[in-house]
């Protein structure tokens, strides 16, 4: 049963984030993709909802779509965070994350997570840098972000996430 991860704050989840995952179930063959939060994401301190109000969101985001999982994890890179998954699911900003030294302790520690990574499937930005060798998603959800849902655009918000609330 092939899986894949998709880890994320989720704050709020959008639009965006339920047809990444859909188009990585679809073009990567999943049967399952868990959205995974990291209890202390990195570079994102201070996240505007709990973890637990965000957990809760994602479990009626699932609730109603067998294929989608929602899971709680310690780990803060993506390299640690996609073990024993066989996709990890992506948005090109998140990519350049990855890639970014400051994240870890030196170069070599950020190219051993970088090559521990599973196969990848990665949502384009408009100026994102996209990894070779990836599946690149067909999604176009580039005006769609947690930060423009946060400022007000609620029509972006899952419907799950308007009704749990803040």
């Amino acid at each position: 049963m092939p899986t894949g991860c998709f880890p994320g704050t989720f704050d709020p989840p959008t639009v965006a984030h339920l047809a990444i995952a859909e188009a990585a179930r679809d073009q990567c063959g999943l049967d399952r993709v868990d959205l995974v939060l990291s209890r202390d994401p990195l570079g994102k301190p201070g996240a505007g909802l709990s973890l637990e109000r965000r957990l809760t969101v994602l479990e009626a985001v699932a609730a109603t779509r067998p294929w989608l999982g929602v899971t709680v994890t310690e780990h803060r890179h993506l390299a640690d965070i996609a073990g024993g998954y066989d996709v990890l699911v992506l948005g090109a900003d998140k990519w350049a994350q990855v890639l970014d030294v400051a994240f870890y302790d030196s170069e070599a520690h950020r190219d051993d997570a970088v090559a521990r990574l599973p196969r990848l499937a990665v949502a384009p930005r408009r100026d994102g840098p996209v990894p070779d060798d990836c599946i690149v998603l067909d999604v176009d959800m580039h005006d769609v972000s947690s930060t423009a849902a946060r400022a007000g655009r609620f029509d972006i918000v899952l419907p799950e996430a308007r009704i749990v609330g803040r």
